[in-house]
């Protein structure tokens, strides 16, 4: 099939998950980390798409975004596809890392002081 103006393939997200719904885990984050386990038993009849995701997490982790521009699919899509994958723990998903908190100005102010103690 041809392809939009934008590059994406004019096949419908839901053909994309190889007609695989929703899951029973808990909805993944845009920013969840994947991580392969490991390489899909022989035989184990996974749809082209899943194997493309777990060949794409070959060696590495990457956030659910970022598979899926990789990959060139809606972010829902790959959703649907790494929450398969869970389900038969060929894969692994952390949640997003959280913002750093911010410093205590007080300890920094320590800190400082302390530095410039040693200089001395």
């Amino acid at each position: 099939m041809t392809g939009r103006r934008g590059g994406r393939p004019l096949v419908p997200a839901y053909l994309s998950t190889g007609g695989l719904a929703g899951s029973g885990r808990a909805r993944l984050d845009r920013l969840s980390v994947l991580t392969a386990v490991g390489a899909p038993p022989s035989g184990a009849g996974l749809p082209a798409a899943q194997l493309a995701l777990l060949d794409v997490l070959d060696g590495g982790s990457l956030t659910v975004v970022e598979a899926a521009a990789l990959l060139r699919l809606p972010v829902s899509a790959l959703q649907v596809l790494a929450a398969a994958l869970l389900d038969r723990e060929l894969l692994l998903a952390r949640p997003p890392v959280p913002p750093a908190e911010r410093f205590d100005p007080d300890l920094l102010k320590r800190v400082a002081d302390g530095l410039r103690s040693l200089k001395h």
